[in-house]
């Protein structure tokens, strides 16, 4: 799910069900949780995590691993910033903010970026 799941079930949420833009991304991520949880799972039951360390390299994540700890990092505080501004930043910012990260996100994806 992640951001791409985001970028899909939020709006769905929101037009579709007419539900405020928070409480859509709150049903979003409760939806994701078992999802990841499921998918944690069963990647690692089959061995799939072992391509990261293939050769005790992380060659996927960088050589000394600072790529995995950056993106942990940054989803971290995402969500932090995101779950302190909840009650702060007003629908009438967040659903045209939307609106422009899924025509970004659609003129990438367009473009092959």
């Amino acid at each position: 799910m992640g951001v791409a799941g985001g970028e899909l079930l939020i709006p769905t949420i929101v037009l579709l069900f007419a539900l405020d833009i928070k409480a859509a991304g709150s049903l979003s991520l409760l939806v994701s949780l078992p999802t990841m949880l499921v998918a944690f799972a069963r990647y690692s039951r089959d061995g799939s995590f072992a391509v990261l360390g293939a050769d005790g390299s992380f060659a996927v994540l960088g050589a000394d691993g600072s790529f995995a700890v950056t993106m942990i990092g940054g989803s971290v505080a995402g969500a932090l910033v995101g779950g302190l501004l909840l009650g702060v930043v007003p629908d009438l910012l967040l659903v045209p903010a939307l609106a422009v990260v899924l025509l970004v996100s659609a003129v990438k994806v367009a473009r092959h970026d």
